[in-house]
């Protein structure tokens, strides 16, 4: 075989740098999620996530037949316990959550919030007594579906001919005095904004008692305030799969989330329906866009009120 000459300086090289194709490793398992589970990470991370994981789900099974119970015998005793559920399931799957302003005293209470991911679910419900407004899907899900129905959730189908029925059932609810959480952009986002609020989503607004805007953020990441890169860590939404982004959460140490309560307002106060949601929206993406940049936030009032 006849030899390839190689130029002086090509001779000093390592004869590993010459090589025209350099070798590349693929994982052994394929997907997303053993990709996150086999990345070069310190092993203690899956231990923690492991543990984690391990909690929450012993936590949750202990949980269910006693919120089945209380549904029968104790409707505040449930809601009551419904809030100490999901704050400890938040402690447990380590997510440390800071609250700024206070809940309304009312009943009856429409509360309106920002919406980037299914750990907002645990977040608010352990600050608040209220049930959700949820799409008719999450009911079919497994354990999922079960936790959503024992934590009194109200579901909504996207079909013109149910509207009418849902609708009148938060009406009754909120009759009786339950408070409801609702999130009117429809849908959730990647974490870096506020969606405009869909004013359809408050056609129930006038059946409340008060109405009070909550912003949520995720500000907190490895102990350190949260930038444009980590929000989508926390956020969940297109076509994301729940198992995968659990696991990347509970791997990670030092999350946390802030809750800012901002001014409770009547309804009653706004000429209509539309301007009661541009109130709300706006002063949910200011209260948002604050804590995304770590600055000192306060409550909000509701601004463009008739009264």
């Amino acid at each position: 075989m006849e030899a390839v000459a190689r130029s002086p300086e090509e001779a000093l090289k390592p004869r590993r740098l010459l090589r025209r194709n350099p070798l590349r490793f693929s994982p052994w398992m394929r997907g997303d999620a053993w990709g996150d589970v086999m990345e070069p990470r310190p092993i203690g991370g899956r231990f923690r996530a492991v543990r984690r994981m391990a909690s929450a789900a012993i936590w949750t099974l202990l949980c269910i037949p006693i919120q089945a119970v209380l549904l029968r015998v104790s409707q505040g005793g449930a809601k009551r316990f419904g809030r100490t559920y999901h704050a400890v399931l938040c402690r447990l799957i380590g997510i440390k959550v800071q609250v700024v302003g206070t809940p309304s005293a009312s009943p009856a209470v429409l509360y309106v919030s920002n919406h980037s991911s299914w750990l907002d679910i645990l977040v608010l419900g352990g600050v608040l007594e209220a049930a959700f407004v949820s799409k008719a899907e999450v009911g079919t899900w497994p354990v999922v579906g079960t936790v959503a129905r024992l934590g009194r959730t109200v579901f909504v189908s996207r079909t013109r001919s149910g509207t009418g029925k849902e609708a009148g059932d938060i009406q009754q609810r909120l009759a009786a005095g339950d408070s409801i959480i609702l999130f009117p952009e429809g849908t959730s986002n990647d974490g870096t904004r506020v969606l405009p609020f869909r004013s359809s989503f408050l056609s129930v607004a006038q059946d409340a008692k008060q109405v009070q805007p909550v912003s949520l953020v995720y500000d907190r990441l490895g102990g350190l305030p949260a930038c444009r890169r980590d929000r989508p860590f926390f956020a969940w939404y297109g076509d994301m799969d729940i198992a995968t982004h659990f696991w990347r959460i509970a791997r990670r140490s030092g999350a946390r989330a802030t809750v800012l309560l901002h001014e409770p307002a009547d309804p009653a106060g706004f000429a209509d329906r539309k301007a009661l949601t541009a109130a709300a929206s706006e002063v949910v993406a200011e209260g948002a866009a604050l804590l995304r940049q770590n600055r000192p936030v306060a409550p909000l009032r509701l601004r463009g009120s008739a009264g």
